[in-house]
């Protein structure tokens, strides 16, 4: 499983300035570290973890990097990944697929297999040298990093993702939406 300990290897290895925090409570999803770290959400990231093309095992994988809270337009996803269906990835999927609990998944050494997209307002609407924060794969610590040193190291493409908010809530169902014919 992924963590902070591996993370901050990943960091220290490429001499990049950051820091684990530890939470003073758990969280189960990154859309809680803004109430946790007493800070707005545009200062707090999450992985939003999607499936394209189906059910089928070995679906390819989306993760989405997003401001706290927030979700894509999964027309905007299907359009910029060119997939005709995109639907929430199962908990289970992005566990073994990614090797972080899901809903606190990283930006940061995803596998070469997950395609990364991050939505334009997170990559354009920040001074870049502002250190954001965002989760480790553990439910007590945070990664807090300077937005420029993320995307250096996340392969993930800029996209118009047609962003809202807030986030669903843990457990609601899942849809799946298809792209018009």
């Amino acid at each position: 499983m992924m963590d902070a300990l591996t993370l901050h290897r990943l960091l220290l290895d490429s001499a990049v300035h950051h820091e684990i925090i530890h939470l003073h409570s758990s969280i189960s999803s990154a859309d809680q570290l803004p109430t946790v770290l007493e800070l707005p959400s545009k200062s707090c990231l999450a992985v939003r973890m999607y499936e394209a093309g189906g059910t089928a095992p070995g679906s390819p994988l989306i993760a989405v990097i997003v401001w706290a809270g927030r979700i894509p337009a999964i027309a905007e996803l299907q359009r910029i990944s060119g997939q005709e269906r995109v639907r929430a990835a199962a908990a289970c999927t992005v566990n073994e697929a990614t090797g972080y609990a899901a809903g606190l998944v990283s930006p940061l050494a995803l596998p070469d297999t997950v395609e990364a997209y991050a939505d334009e307002q997170v990559v354009s609407g920040l001074d870049q040298d502002a250190v954001v924060y965002t989760a480790t794969g553990e439910p007590r610590t945070a990664l807090g990093i300077r937005l420029l040193d993320l995307f250096a190291l996340c392969p993930a493409k800029p996209g118009a993702l047609g962003v809202t908010g807030p986030a669903p809530v843990q457990g609601m169902p899942r849809g799946e939406i298809r792209a018009a014919p």
